[in-house]
């Protein structure tokens, strides 16, 4: 297939004249200083959120209009120069981490909020603003965004597109995928594309539903229009402890089975509630092994009703403590924490490596023992939260980049995590993508076939395999190397391939 990981290193003098030549090219794409070449000014951009692997671009272009992205786009299909988009490099996949013959498309300037409709709730934005952002414009009109990922702040909604995004509130309002009605861009060959429709349904097959969460891999999105909801009148947070990560799990179960869908249902272990609680003060009770954030928004009778609902089933669950905001300053305090995890674990580890498994919600006990377990088997710390609603597990193996069998055995221990949830009925990733830091697991989880079915979805949009190769599709070689081949119903495909 033309689509390939496998791509010989060039030489030094290889690189040099490529980079002479596709720089001259894009000269005539957009003006001089929009384009990045020596080491000094590419080097901010060898990486995304996940820090572990770095390479720098041949090329960063930084277009302003799009003309200059459909020009760029135009020159590197000609050349066949690979090109990964690039948002705000928030990312925890290695999504945008750059290819070594590539250009790093930055969409960074295309900032600026086009349209807001209070009355259709709709806004229709670049792709480089800022998920917050929205929210913060649609504030006036007692609207907002309701996917909001803890790197809202910072993170923008073409990255939300590509990723699929979600947040501690996905659970009742849904992913990016449920938000959006419309994505607009350009192909690798730099003709434009639209999928979906402002209108509420779009005639044809879902292919909006196929570019959300693709990426960056079939197209390049510039323009994304998106849903707006009321925000509701009122928002209460409960904070339950548990003194068993069993009885947590549990609880979160039991909320969902009572017929009850929180705003939001959170949970951490006692490690992260200690890092968070150091950092941002936000009340967390220390001597619980788990405890749980359950938010309920609505109209006040709803949220009196449904927090007194949740309250009881906590406590039938076992848990040793609860307390609810009485306040929205307290609402915040309480949420401070989980939205601050991250770099809460930061401040505890010179680095850590986030991942980002699924699992069906009656096993978030079995595998926050499991992972326990590894911790005793690769001999490194791990702070766990979830998005305990949706099964969505974000453990945070902490690691020394310095030294090069931590992290070694970093990547076997998130190797181990993923393909644990996998056997446990779930998924490698729910949020974060795959990128480059989940390739090999996706041997793990998909057939040879459903690889193929993936790839050729791949090339029909870009056939020459330049939209941030070397992601997200492992290749069958690639399975074979790694020796993890999915074996179904007792059978494997190309069980002669020879293992290396």
């Amino acid at each position: 297939m033309a689509y390939s990981h496998a791509m010989p290193s060039p030489t030094s003098t290889e690189r040099a004249q490529r980079q002479a030549e596709v720089v001259q090219a894009l000269s005539a794409c957009v003006p001089q200083h929009a384009l990045l070449w020596q080491p000094e000014d590419t080097t901010p951009y060898e990486c995304d959120g996940l820090t572990a692997y770095r390479q720098r671009p041949l090329v960063v272009c930084l277009p302003e209009t799009e003309g200059e992205v459909q020009a760029v786009l135009k020159t590197c299909h000609r050349l066949g120069v690979p090109v990964v988009a690039r948002g705000a490099g928030t990312g925890l996949s290695g999504g945008a981490m750059p290819h070594a013959m590539g250009v790093t498309l930055s969409l960074a300037k295309f900032n600026r909020i086009l349209d807001l409709d209070p009355v259709a709730r709709t806004a229709r934005v670049q792709c480089g603003v800022r998920n917050l952002a929205i929210s913060e414009a649609a504030a006036p009109y007692n609207l907002y965004y309701a996917p909001d990922p803890s790197s809202q702040i910072a993170c923008t909604i073409g990255g939300n597109v590509a990723e699929n995004s979600g947040g501690v509130h996905c659970l009742k309002y849904g992913l990016t995928v449920h938000n959006v009605l419309r994505v607009r861009g350009y192909t690798m060959e730099g003709e434009p594309i639209t999928f979906g429709a402002e209108a509420l349904d779009a005639p044809g097959y879902d292919l909006l539903a196929a570019v959300i969460g693709s990426e960056g891999m079939l197209a390049v999105a510039l323009e994304v229009t998106v849903k707006l909801v009321p925000k509701p009148q009122l928002a209460r947070c409960i904070m339950a402890s548990f003194d068993d990560v069993r009885k947590a799990g549990d609880a979160v179960a039991a909320v969902i089975a009572a017929g009850i869908i929180p705003a939001g249902l959170e949970m951490m272990d006692k490690p992260m509630t200690a890092a968070v609680e150091d950092f941002v003060k936000a009340g967390y009770d220390l001597t619980a092994e788990a405890i749980l954030l359950c938010e309920s928004d609505g109209t006040p009778e709803e949220v009196e009703e449904e927090i007194a609902r949740m309250s009881e089933v906590l406590r039938g669950s076992g848990a040793t403590a609860i307390s609810v905001s009485t306040s929205e300053e307290e609402r915040m305090r309480f949420w401070s924490g989980r939205k601050n995890a991250f770099p809460a674990s930061g401040r505890i580890s010179p680095d850590y490596m986030c991942m980002d498994s699924t699992i069906p919600r009656k096993r978030l006990a079995d595998i926050l023992l499991a992972i326990q377990e590894m911790e005793k088997k690769y001999q490194l710390r791990c702070c766990n939260v979830f998005h305990a609603g949706d099964g969505n597990l974000h453990p945070l193996i902490l690691f020394d980049a310095n030294d090069p069998d931590q992290l070694h055995r970093c990547e076997l221990f998130g190797a181990d995590i993923l393909e644990t949830s996998v056997a446990m009925g779930g998924t490698v990733t729910g949020e974060h993508g795959v990128g480059v830091e989940k390739l090999n697991s996706m041997c793990a989880q998909f057939t040879v076939e459903e690889n193929a079915q993936m790839f050729a979805l791949k090339e029909a949009f870009d056939p020459q395999g330049l939209l941030n190769p070397g992601k997200v599709i492992p290749t069958l070689n690639r399975c074979a190397e790694y020796g993890k081949m999915l074996v179904r119903n007792g059978k494997m495909s190309h069980a002669n391939l020879p293992r290396f």
